[in-house]
């Protein structure tokens, strides 16, 4: 039996139809789940994948879900009536399928994993909109994007070439009325295939480089390098401003360094603590996350052996940074001890403020009582 999309649209003539959804429980005990049986054409009726749904019922109901593209068995783990599972459904259709502007479910998703996005277009009304990705479903979608998108726009390309080829027909005059096509003359044999491949020498790719558009060049990493010294260190800095305050960013760029060092360890061995303080001096490193580091030698970026070398060549920068961080906390208990010993003398007569610091005087120790009686 079939139903409306929308189903709070109680025209019998609605023309957005889906079948309803059969749910099926199979096992006992702990290993009860619910199979959807007919998910894919419900799917197919909503113009979205069927894990889509699948996994919407699984994030509602705190359940775990599995697919089966191959058999087509979609299933979540638990009892759960068919008529709660179409209520839920409802959910997901008002949140991922209906228009925002006319409610018709002619819509299509348009993922964009690099920036975290999940846009909506109507082909009804031409509405174009981004949805709330706080849903759990979200993340899924952006990990999973739908591959009906990509299918509709290889169709209008075929549908553009076919007009293209039409025109060209048609134009051509009388080639076109011609029941009869002369066939092309012979291609040689002794045609290399490597005439069809791109030219990979210095000069072709000299000429290459040539052609790309200047904004184009900005975006190449020749270009940075072929910047005066201060003006890469500017780039770089707004490349790594963002470990200011920021603990785990700071551990990725300690990271980071080690794999430089590898690629340009001839260079950059020997100059590892001088590299250290300049990023310390730039607050681009905490003292507390150089300590955690020079603690525990990781493999994680490196090979072990080379963590051990960075690590030994960063000692005496490390044992400098200690050394200053005890001398500051002496320094500090000092000016705290001179603070309780200064008194501050306050005179109707002074015109400057002096502050004098009052000794601390040993109480001498008092003669022994005298006993009147024992006299």
């Amino acid at each position: 039996m079939a139903v409306n999309v929308n189903r709070s649209v109680s025209d019998q003539f609605y023309r957005y139809k889906m079948p309803r959804l059969i749910a099926k429980v199979e096992g006992k005990g702990n290993g009860i789940k619910t199979v959807i049986v007919n998910m894919v054409d419900v799917a197919k009726a909503l113009n979205r994948p069927p894990t889509y749904p699948t996994k919407f019922f699984g994030c509602e109901l705190g359940a775990q879900t599995q697919f089966d593209s191959k058999n087509d068995r979609y299933i979540v783990n638990g009892s759960h009536e068919a008529n709660k599972l179409q209520d839920m459904l409802d959910g997901f259709i008002r949140k991922f399928v209906l228009c925002s502007e006319c409610d018709n479910p002619e819509t299509d998703l348009h993922v964009n994993p690099k920036k975290q996005t999940i846009g909506s277009s109507c082909k009804a009304c031409g509405y174009r909109g981004m949805l709330d990705t706080r849903h759990k479903l979200c993340t899924f979608i952006l990990k999973n994007p739908p591959e009906s998108g990509s299918a509709s726009v290889k169709k209008e390309k075929e549908k553009k070439n076919r007009k293209k080829d039409k025109e060209n027909g048609s134009g051509s005059g009388e080639a076109g009325n011609n029941e009869h096509i002369d066939a092309p003359d012979a291609v040689d044999g002794d045609d290399d295939d490597e005439d069809w491949a791109e030219e990979t020498t210095e000069e072709a790719q000299r000429r290459r480089m040539e052609e790309i558009s200047d904004h184009a060049k900005v975006l190449t990493l020749s270009d940075d390098l072929e910047k005066p010294l201060e003006e890469r260190v500017n780039l770089f800095y707004n490349f790594v401003k963002f470990c200011h305050d920021n603990k785990k960013a700071q551990k990725y760029l300690l990271g980071g360094f080690e794999c430089v060092v590898k690629l340009h360890q001839v260079q950059l061995l020997s100059r590892v603590p001088i590299i250290l303080k300049d990023l310390y001096d730039a607050d681009l490193l905490e003292e507390d996350v150089i300590f955690a580091w020079a603690e525990k030698v990781s493999k994680k970026y490196v090979s072990k052996e080379l963590a051990k070398e960075i690590h030994a060549k960063a000692a005496p920068f490390v044992k400098w940074l200690k050394e200053a961080e005890e001398e500051s906390e002496g320094s500090e208990e000092e000016e705290e001890e001179d603070d309780e010993n200064v008194e501050v003398v306050y005179s109707s007569s002074a015109r400057e403020l002096k502050v004098e610091t009052v000794k601390t005087v040993t109480p001498e120790k008092e003669e022994d009582d005298i006993d009147i009686d024992a006299i």
